[in-house]
């Protein structure tokens, strides 16, 4: 089972092989588990065929992803992947741009990384920038500018 489908069945974002791997390095690289933690997805189900969403889904979605991060109000935002740091960064830079770099926000501080999904096909250098990414965000949670 593709681990989209098995968000669909669980209800819940990234619980396939992407979401183990994410929960690996946020676990590794920031020293906290999925329950300290608020994620959640850019549309709210799955394209079909699991294909990348387009922009009209993003736009009837977006909506919903402001108003859970208002809700949240969280100190740093992770986004994971193109679309959702193309989304709240109002751009069409792409994540190899855009990564390595904090962002503030009206919603607060932003660090983009890669998609679990693209790290899993990616290998061991895509995993090592994203652990980079990671510990970026620690170090912005931990800093005294928040």
């Amino acid at each position: 089972m593709g681990g989209c489908q098995e968000e669909d069945i669980q209800g819940k974002p990234f619980v396939g092989k992407s979401g183990k791997l994410l929960d690996k390095l946020i676990d590794q690289e920031m020293g906290m588990s999925r329950d300290e933690i608020y994620i959640t997805n850019v549309i709210k189900c799955r394209p079909p065929q699991n294909r990348n969403p387009m922009q009209d889904e993003i736009e009837l979605c977006r909506h919903f992803l402001f108003d859970q991060l208002k809700y949240i109000n969280p100190r740093v935002i992770v986004t994971l992947g193109n679309f959702a740091a193309q989304l709240l960064l109002n751009t069409k830079t792409g994540i190899n741009q855009l990564r390595t770099k904090i962002y503030n926000i009206d919603l607060g501080f932003l660090t983009p990384t890669f998609h679990p999904a693209y790290a899993l096909r990616g290998g061991p250098t895509i995993v090592a920038k994203m652990r980079a990414d990671l510990a970026r965000a620690k170090e912005l949670l931990n800093s005294s500018e928040l």
